[in-house]
């Protein structure tokens, strides 16, 4: 990934995602329910305490990364910053931050402050672990997803990890894949945040719906959605994924816009049985793929694309590309759930003047923008 280089003058200012879009609960931000206890402590001893420092504080990360998650931090601190006044009404306290901050999907370098919270400290003090933590997750899709998209060159990107974390997470993690460059999800929350719907294939589990007859599943599919989708059929259901897929594509014709090959990784195509000896034939491999769009093509379906799941990452995507595979789309799934992008937030100015702690002083960054 490119070292981020300062973006040129805008000529408009960058919209942000409107807060509303969050559904956030609010009253539980508020009263600090998500929050680690020892920053609830801290508000509810500076207001007794009549204490109100008029604070700076820093946010940043440690790696080369692409920012995810900015808006919703935003939108946090817009909605949940704030006390309780004498009737246990709640006093807004946005009006009197100021927010600068980079935007989603901007590349950032280690280090990088990515944003600047301006205010008294007392009012936001409770919110810090969950605007680290909206950051955190974002970005950690933000920049697996990008990663993967480049390692494609240019080709589609199928964001498929839903059914490996938990459902709540979906939402924004689709919003992240998106911004980052995949060209689909595969849940209708997922899409939410943009507008969009939820994309798939024809499953193994319809097609054993339908006694394992993949072209019998694929066709009653096809006349069912045709008209509001793009028709991808997986393929490997008896493991002969380019007898069926011919099958399958005969039976559609131009409906068909695609075949999926998602063969185990244990498994052996029964079309490579006479094949084997050079390389792994374990799993969707390039000698398959091959196989399959050779006999597309001789066939006469050239327009059948094709895809391909199971076990990919962008150091396999590489490998593929590197190879010349002929695939036109990339289904990832748990590998874009993987690994660590941590966020920190540290006080670094108390009234105007450097209050750090040492290795973490203040570091102004001009790429950064008032936020509204």
């Amino acid at each position: 990934m490119a070292v981020a280089k300062p973006n040129p003058a805008p000529t408009a200012r960058r919209k942000r995602l409107d807060p509303g879009v969050f559904r956030l609960p609010v009253e539980k931000l508020r009263e600090g329910y998500y929050t680690d206890a020892y920053f609830n402590f801290t508000k509810e001893l500076l207001e007794a305490e009549g204490r109100h420092p008029r604070v700076v504080m820093q946010v940043f990360q440690k790696k080369q990364s692409v920012l995810g998650g900015i808006d919703e931090a935003i939108a946090v601190l817009k909605q949940c910053s704030g006390s309780r006044g004498p009737g246990d009404e709640w006093r807004q306290g946005w009006p009197e931050l100021k927010v600068h901050a980079l935007h989603e999907g901007d590349e950032i370098s280690p280090y990088e402050t990515v944003m600047h919270i301006e205010g008294d400290y007392s009012l936001f003090a409770h919110l810090e672990t969950v605007y680290l933590g909206c950051l955190a997750r974002r970005t950690l899709i933000m920049k697996n997803v990008r990663e993967v998209v480049e390692a494609a060159g240019g080709k589609s990107i199928l964001y498929f990890p839903a059914r490996h974390d938990h459902w709540m997470v979906q939402t924004g993690d689709g919003w992240a894949a998106h911004i980052a460059g995949a060209i689909g999800v595969s849940t209708d929350a997922q899409a939410s945040w943009w507008g969009g719907k939820g994309m798939g294939t024809v499953p193994h589990a319809l097609i054993a719906c339908y006694g394992g007859d993949t072209v019998e599943a694929a066709r009653v599919f096809a006349d069912r959605y045709a008209g509001s989708m793009s028709v991808v059929v997986l393929v490997d259901f008896d493991n002969d994924s380019v007898r069926t897929s011919l099958a399958v594509a005969a039976a559609l014709g131009e409906r068909l816009w695609g075949v999926r090959l998602d063969t185990g990784h244990a498994l052996v195509d029964r079309s490579l049985m006479d094949r084997m000896g050079r390389f792994d034939p374990r799993g969707v491999n390039p000698e398959l793929v091959r196989l399959v769009r050779d006999a597309l093509d001789a066939a006469g379906h050239e327009q059948v694309r094709i895809v391909v799941s199971g076990g990919f990452n962008a150091e396999r995507i590489r490998e593929f590309e590197r190879l010349g595979v002929p695939v036109d789309a990339y289904g990832v799934g748990s590998s874009l759930l993987r690994g660590e992008n941590d966020f920190t937030a540290d006080v670094v100015m108390v009234e105007g003047r450097p209050c750090a702690k040492v290795g973490r002083e203040h570091s102004p960054n001009p790429r950064m923008e008032l936020v509204e």
